[in-house]
């Protein structure tokens, strides 16, 4: 009687033990993406995450703010599309409970030209299209200062407008279009900033850029860093902590490096979360949400 006991006791922990790990490999983690290339390492990424019994569905969506709005909608578990400062506004903009539980890379803003082959030959009156949501536009007037193409007003701080602009000596023109269209009408412009994922997309590489904000990460802000954002109530779920930590590899950085080109470059090692919501917090990032 004691052996058949014994017997049973241990067919119930196998059988138990592998129900939890059934469960746990059928555990799906729905992760939010922008752009082919990010698409293609996060392929790589499901495939360390199958190893830990967690099944990674990615979600593919053509604009910046989709993923937000699925996000806070709960249609996805996570997404890693954005840098800071889309990021800030777009939670305070919607009352939304968005965190950032990782950094994961910088995307270089390039200013790209089929028509010119250096800012300075950048003629009188030439069009250049900017990516039109407020932190990308802002960045983009930062890096035409960075050019030496225009001079921008201090008070505006870190996200100007066109009317804080206090010197356009080439007079330049702006035209704001939606970021994954920027690249489409390259031959219809004389210079268009693109953000690099879709840029890569598109065939181009930071390297064909006129110029690229990002080219010295000693002087580069690093408030542009892009992260990882879940919902507060999951902030500290194990399940989806475990995939940033697979996704802040050194694994996954070579991926990275060889899908991209060097249009993403992987900085989780430079800051830690807390340090760019303080640097965020230094650069008056909250000030307008107060």
């Amino acid at each position: 009687m004691k052996k058949l006991v014994s017997l049973l006791l241990v067919v119930g922990v196998f059988f138990v033990s592998g129900f939890t790990e059934h469960i746990h490999a059928e555990e799906t983690v729905k992760v939010g993406i922008v752009n082919e290339n990010s698409e293609r390492y996060w392929e790589f990424i499901a495939e360390r995450a199958k190893e830990e019994g967690i099944n990674i569905e990615l979600v593919l969506f053509n604009d910046y703010v989709q993923p937000n709005e699925a996000l806070a909608n709960d249609s996805i578990d996570l997404n890693a599309t954005q840098g800071y400062p889309f990021f800030l506004v777009w939670n305070q903009d919607n009352d939304a409970d968005l965190v950032s539980i990782g950094n994961t890379i910088i995307a270089p803003l390039g200013l790209f030209s089929n028509r010119y082959d250096s800012v300075e030959d950048l003629p009188e009156g030439a069009t250049i299209a900017i990516p039109n949501d407020p932190s990308t536009y802002g960045r983009a007037f930062q890096a035409l200062e960075q050019a030496g193409l225009i001079d921008v007003d201090e008070e505006a701080g870190i996200y100007p407008e066109e009317a804080d602009i206090l010197a356009n000596p080439k007079h330049l023109q702006f035209e704001y279009l939606d970021p994954a269209t920027s690249a489409v009408v390259l031959d219809d412009v004389d210079a268009a900033f693109i953000n690099s994922g879709f840029a890569v997309d598109a065939g181009l590489l930071t390297e064909d850029a006129i110029f690229v904000d990002a080219a010295n990460l000693d002087t580069f802000n690093p408030i542009y860093t892009n992260l990882i954002a879940v919902r507060d109530k999951n902030k500290d779920n194990p399940t989806l902590l475990k995939i940033v930590e697979l996704f802040q590899s050194d694994e996954t950085a070579e991926v990275i490096e060889e899908i991209t080109k060097g249009g993403e470059i992987p900085v989780w090692e430079n800051y830690t979360v807390d340090e760019i919501y303080q640097l965020a917090d230094e650069q008056g990032y909250f000030d307008d949400f107060n």
